[in-house]
């Protein structure tokens, strides 16, 4: 973040805007520098003003993102450590895991690995992995993976996670399910107090027929946290989010704390028409937090 702000003020400076200052020629109460008429010339001065301040904040926001996504794939090249040659490896969807399919392609490539048998977690990372030559296999063939690795949107301070939040849980509870150790990549914005404590979805998964009434029923369930739920759509015609599976997706929202997660695990999942629920619980072994100050690894054993 820092790099970005002084790249932002760089930008800043060159439009013609300094601290405290009006460009050159021009007053900050609205006089027009002398010129020929050129209409760059004859602008406000306040108006230029705020173009310099607009053109700052907006690269310093893309800069941002930029870092941020820098501090994912340094997550995601530490989580890579753990994978060794002849492992079956449970590979995740997500901004985060799709850079360490990207780092697991690389060192395909130049041999520093072999006889890795990939388990993707959804249709895109499947495709992603073909890309890069990583051969793939299913849960019927390998029913025991030695190593998962996958994002998270969600982690409490027991490593309880939410998970789904792009749709792919189902998949991914299987997968992360049947594996000896489940290691975590995440942002250090992904840490929270409680599960549904950043008040985005805890999405759960259900299938078309009367998707409303599952909905209400899932919505009254936590009705003391304040819950709402609502179906995920798409697009302008606020179409159904259809999940690979063909399943639909209720996005629940929490105000306050669901508590005992596993008590609230099992209410979910006696409803009839609930396929999933995107609470993985106790279910990471490690997580690997990136942040500015660099990574913090959280060992659940």
């Amino acid at each position: 973040m820092t790099a970005a702000v002084i790249r932002g003020v760089k930008i800043f400076q060159e439009v013609g805007i300094s601290a405290g200052t009006a460009p050159s020629g021009a007053s900050m109460v609205g006089n027009f520098p002398p010129g020929d008429g050129d209409e760059e010339q004859n602008s406000p001065a306040p108006f230029r003003v705020i173009v310099g301040i607009a053109v700052y904040y907006l690269f310093s926001l893309l800069l941002f993102i930029e870092d941020e996504d820098h501090l994912k794939k340094i997550a995601a090249y530490k989580v890579v450590e753990y994978v060794e040659s002849g492992m079956v490896l449970g590979l995740g969807p997500g901004s985060t895991a799709k850079h360490v399919v990207d780092r697991i392609g690389e060192l395909l490539r130049q041999g520093k690995l072999k006889d890795i048998d990939g388990i993707p977690t959804s249709k895109k990372t499947h495709e992603q992995a073909l890309s890069l030559g990583i051969p793939l296999s299913d849960l019927n063939s390998h029913p025991v993976v030695d190593l998962a690795i996958d994002g998270a949107d969600e982690v409490d301070p027991y490593l309880n996670l939410v998970k789904g939040r792009g749709g792919s849980l189902l998949r991914e509870k299987m997968v992360e399910g049947a594996c000896k150790k489940f290691v975590v990549i995440v942002d250090e914005s992904k840490l929270v107090n409680y599960t549904g404590g950043s008040g985005l979805a805890m999405p759960v998964k259900v299938i078309q027929f009367c998707w409303k009434f599952t909905a209400s029923r899932l919505q009254n369930l936590f009705q003391e946290s304040g819950c709402v739920a609502k179906l995920r759509t798409l697009g302008e015609k606020a179409e159904p989010y259809v999940t690979d599976n063909g399943n639909y997706i209720i996005d629940l929202y929490f105000k306050q704390s669901i508590g005992d997660l596993k008590a609230a695990s099992d209410s979910i999942l006696q409803i009839a028409g609930v396929v999933e629920h995107g609470m993985f619980i106790d279910m990471a072994t490690t997580v690997i937090v990136a942040g500015e100050l660099g990574l913090n690894v959280k060992n659940k054993y």
